[in-house]
């Protein structure tokens, strides 16, 4: 993501500031705390993915399902989505699961008080709960109207940011739990997609696990195509398929070709339910 809603530019400014089976899955109890209804299990996709900025061609996909990546993150809304989706509809949703791809939903919602550039929608002390329930409803709203069913997930994007900064990081947080809760209550695992160093840290390290995500999706750039080897934190954290790992960006790759920049993604973590 960083390089997916941002310019080259923006994006190494960000960087500077940070210095397929359906199985029930973990943290399903704290997930449906806030349902009124039963959950639908979950799917899970154990294997390789891709994201990339806009969601590619009916026939890149076609070209690209050669059995090296089995599922594709695709931005479904959030106001600082950095890349037009002309090709992301719920036609394209259709046909893409009825060749096998497996989903995974991302939002770009609104990003820390403390953190460099300009976005159009930040995250303040005094906003921040309302913004979080806001941008939940609308993170819904967009991926069913994609035809991406209840008990998906939505991985919430937070780029990276001053994770010391108290101020700052009570106030991310505190939207955190605010979305989290309003994607459970409408039936959506929550997820939530950052960085090692920073934003996927504050959450893995919160003291208070109250309404955090229940899937962790990290970046962590070191080329290794793992969930498990090069974990950072405790080994009881996000177990029974509740892990992403991004671990090669812009990488330039053809298959049946097509040619397409991708960051490329360990995973093994619940994806849409479609179809």
């Amino acid at each position: 993501m960083a390089g997916h809603r941002q310019s080259k530019k923006r994006r190494h400014i960000t960087w500077a500031v940070a210095g397929a089976a359906v199985v029930a899955g973990a943290g399903i109890a704290a997930q449906t705390s806030m349902a009124a209804t039963a959950w639908p299990a979950q799917k899970t996709f154990t294997g390789r993915a891709f994201d990339t900025c806009a969601a590619p061609s009916k026939a890149a996909m076609k070209a690209w399902h050669t059995g090296f990546y089995g599922a594709a993150a695709v931005y479904v809304g959030g106001r600082n989505r950095g890349c037009a989706q002309s090709n992301l509809t719920a036609d394209w949703v259709r046909y893409v699961s009825g060749m096998g791809w497996k989903l995974i939903p991302l939002y770009v919602g609104a990003q820390p008080p403390c953190q460099s550039g300009a976005n159009p929608e930040k995250i303040t002390a005094s906003t921040a709960a309302s913004l979080g329930a806001k941008d939940a409803a609308d993170a819904v709203a967009k991926a069913s109207a994609l035809g991406m069913k209840a008990g998906s997930p939505v991985y919430l994007d937070m780029e990276p940011y001053d994770i010391t900064n108290t101020a700052c990081n009570d106030a991310v947080l505190t939207y955190v739990r605010a979305f989290d809760k309003g994607l459970r209550a409408k039936t959506y695992r929550s997820g939530y997609y950052g960085f090692t160093s920073s934003s996927a840290k504050a959450i893995a390290t919160a003291k208070d696990k109250t309404d955090l995500p229940g899937n962790l999706w990290y970046a962590l750039w070191d080329k290794q195509n793992t969930t498990t080897a090069d974990w950072p934190w405790g080994a009881t954290q996000f177990t029974n398929h509740s892990r992403g790992h991004q671990y090669l960006v812009n990488s330039k790759e053809t298959y049946g070709g097509v040619t397409l920049t991708v960051d490329r993604d360990a995973w093994d973590a619940p994806v849409a339910i479609t179809g």
